[in-house]
């Protein structure tokens, strides 16, 4: 696409396999700017697949269409690297709860115990993700700490 060249909003949204209707919307929530219009429709430019991209992966990423807001009207690199900061702090907690899922799912996958959940590896993994350094005899939980 040339940088003259523009698209209608079907056209757009049909690259990113979107319902016209989300970029509308995006549009009202102030994500993206209003497309200029030709004979009452909107046209889009090579700046809109820009933008739609960069919602896109945000929102993949677990943003909210609010935050996302944010971050593209922040009003300088020091706003911008805050609200991204804050962002990617939940990212790395969010990947360390995944990946502590995973573990688990593996391991059920591969454990051959009858009940899993008494089986001895499965709850050492558990009771650590859960903070307890194991159970005594008597039941009596020992939190880590």
């Amino acid at each position: 696409m040339k940088s003259s060249d523009s698209m209608r909003i079907g056209e757009l949204a049909e690259r990113f396999d979107l319902a016209p209707h989300v970029l509308r919307h995006w549009e009202a929530m102030g994500l993206l700017t209003p497309a200029t219009r030709v004979n009452g429709r909107r046209r889009y430019t090579r700046d809109h697949v820009v933008r739609v991209m960069t919602i896109i992966r945000a929102k993949g990423g677990g943003m909210s269409l609010d935050q996302i807001r944010d971050v593209l009207g922040a009003a300088g690199q020091a706003e911008r690297r805050a609200l991204l900061e804050r962002h990617h702090a939940d990212l790395e907690r969010r990947l360390e709860e995944i990946t502590a899922s995973k573990r688990l799912i593996e391991h059920l996958m591969e454990c051959t115990a009858e009940d899993f959940t008494q089986c001895p590896s499965y709850r050492r993994i558990v009771e650590g993700a859960a903070g307890l350094r194991g159970l005594r005899e008597d039941g009596c939980v020992i939190r880590s700490g």
